[in-house]
């Protein structure tokens, strides 16, 4: 993957209100499942994070969230949101079988990262 693209992407992400974010995170993956890698234990949470005049997330939240919605966002526009969401919820072997949503929770953005890269790549052996 360029990394002219991921800093593009990262750009735009930065430029968007959390609410924003967490509205088309919520649109693709579910509330659940953004609650589930933000690390909230309220599934409910996104839905009013996503409201233009609801509550922000906490900090540790956000950072877990714009990073998320840069993974998507580059994955999307490779491969489309349905195969996205899969990728999210998948075990996957370059992240010791867990789950991009589980290690977003855990804080291994770098992992996730090469990840997301390798699987759009399809050079799966990083």
């Amino acid at each position: 993957m360029r990394a002219s693209a991921v800093t593009t992407q990262h750009g735009r992400t930065a430029e968007m209100d959390i609410h924003d974010i967490v509205r088309e995170l919520n649109a693709v993956l579910g509330s659940t499942l953004v609650a589930a890698l933000s690390g909230s234990k309220d599934r409910e949470l996104p839905n009013r994070w996503a409201k233009p005049e609801g509550p922000e997330p906490r900090d540790h939240f956000a950072k877990r969230l714009q990073f998320a919605h840069r993974q998507w966002a580059l994955l999307a526009a490779a491969d489309g949101d349905q195969v996205v969401r899969q990728w999210f919820i998948g075990s996957n072997p370059l992240l010791n079988e867990a789950t991009p949503v589980t290690a977003i929770r855990e804080d291994r953005h770098d992992a996730v990262a090469r990840a997301a890269a390798a699987f759009i790549t399809g050079d799966i052996d990083e």
